[in-house]
């Protein structure tokens, strides 16, 4: 038996206006999964404990199965690990953001989604003006990077960026221990960026500068129980952003790349289609994350989000159904970790629909796989953690 999970990340939404009360997924052209669903289980779940944010970090940690009231950390933490940034236990990892400010607003939380090449030379400037023996920054793909404080602070409070586009810059500052210390870090990187020769192009060219680097999803490295142990299955995830290979790679699973993965509208779809069945040769788990979805809610983009649900459908889960034919059994999981609904841009806390399709047991299901469902499905889910023991019950 071969088991498979594809999170689209941020895929549900929210009925509104902007789609004559409808969603992205429910105007979607989604055949693959459509099919699926009228032979499968179509239910809801909520991927975060009370209390906690439905943040991508909390979510998809819950789907995996790990319990995030009990190990949730911050998503510095898990970055840090897919790319093997060393952590001692006193050590706090912050993701840190390139955003765009005119120094007293919040206007990007991407800088346009800067390009890697790009975002490269201002984050290695600001680790060479502003880095020291405790402070110290590392590059990431395109906007995301890293902060690590060792020996650090963690008792801090850091607003996600992209929650308050257009708000104020000094209502989000850093607050708690350790707050000043972040706070010169953050206005000393506007000292140093606003006219570095990066940004002095890109606002030549009317995009987003670059200009200021931004804390949150702050923690200290978790230590999770390994994939192999608590399942019995081995594994490996398909991911670009560096939150879920972390998790992967902390939990003991295969982390896999992906030619042209970038964590965008733009990723390689079927790519990551490919490889997901290629792991499958070897392993009895793939774990495929696709992020586009999420971003392009973020950006409240409804035609971008409707893209990006398809491309997901037709060459994510396209592909591994079609080379999936030579098996005789298989499971496929598939569902959001959250919603991103394109009217906040932000995550909202509600119920997500889920599939869970057997190719061994067809089952007759009228209930679609979109939004429908947090109404019309009898199967609700109301742990997240409890998802994957029921891909794997045979």
């Amino acid at each position: 038996m071969k088991y498979i999970l594809l999170v689209f990340d941020g895929m549900a939404d929210i009925p509104g206006p902007e789609l004559d009360g409808k969603t992205p997924l429910m105007v979607a052209r989604t055949p693959f999964m459509d099919d699926l669903a009228s032979k499968g289980l179509v239910g809801k779940t909520v991927n975060h404990p009370d209390g906690m944010y439905a943040g991508s970090d909390v979510c998809n940690m819950s789907i995996l199965g790990y319990d995030p009231a009990r190990y949730y950390c911050g998503r510095g933490p898990l970055e840090a690990a897919s790319v093997g940034i060393p952590l001692d236990r006193a050590d706090v990892a912050f993701r840190c953001n390139l955003i765009t400010t005119d120094g007293e607003h919040i206007l990007n939380s991407s800088a346009g989604h800067i390009s890697t090449e790009e975002a490269r030379p201002l984050i290695d400037c600001v680790a060479q003006k502003l880095g020291s023996r405790t402070v110290q920054f590392y590059p990431g793909v395109s906007y995301r990077h890293l902060m690590v404080w060792r020996d650090g602070k963690d008792d801090i409070h850091c607003d996600e960026p992209y929650r308050f586009i257009g708000e104020p810059v000094s209502e989000h500052l850093p607050r708690g221990d350790g707050e000043e210390k972040l706070r010169s870090l953050i206005w000393d990187s506007v000292d140093l960026l606003d006219n570095h020769p990066v940004n002095k192009r890109r606002r030549d060219e009317g995009l987003p500068v670059a200009n200021m680097v931004w804390f949150w999803g702050q923690g200290r490295v978790p230590d999770l129980p390994s994939f192999l142990t608590k399942y019995g299955k081995r594994g490996s995830v398909v991911a670009a952003v560096d939150l879920v290979r972390g998790i992967g790679r902390i939990s003991g699973l295969r982390v896999v790349d992906v030619p042209g993965a970038t964590g965008y509208v733009d990723t390689n779809y079927a790519g990551k289609g490919e490889y997901a069945f290629e792991e499958l040769r070897e392993m009895d788990f793939v774990f495929v994350h696709v992020e586009a979805p999420d971003e392009a809610g973020h950006e409240k983009d409804a035609e971008k989000k409707i893209f990006a649900i398809e491309q997901c459908d037709e060459l994510v889960l396209g592909t591994i159904l079609h080379r999936m034919k030579r098996y005789d059994d298989f499971r496929i999981l598939i569902l959001p970790d959250h919603p991103t609904p394109i009217s906040t841009g932000g995550h909202s806390q509600e119920p997500v629909p889920f599939l869970l399709f057997d190719s061994r047991r067809h089952r007759d299901n009228s209930v679609p796989f979109d939004e429908r469902a947090l109404e019309d499905a009898r199967t609700f889910v109301d742990d997240g953690t409890q998802l994957l023991p029921m891909l794997f019950k045979s």
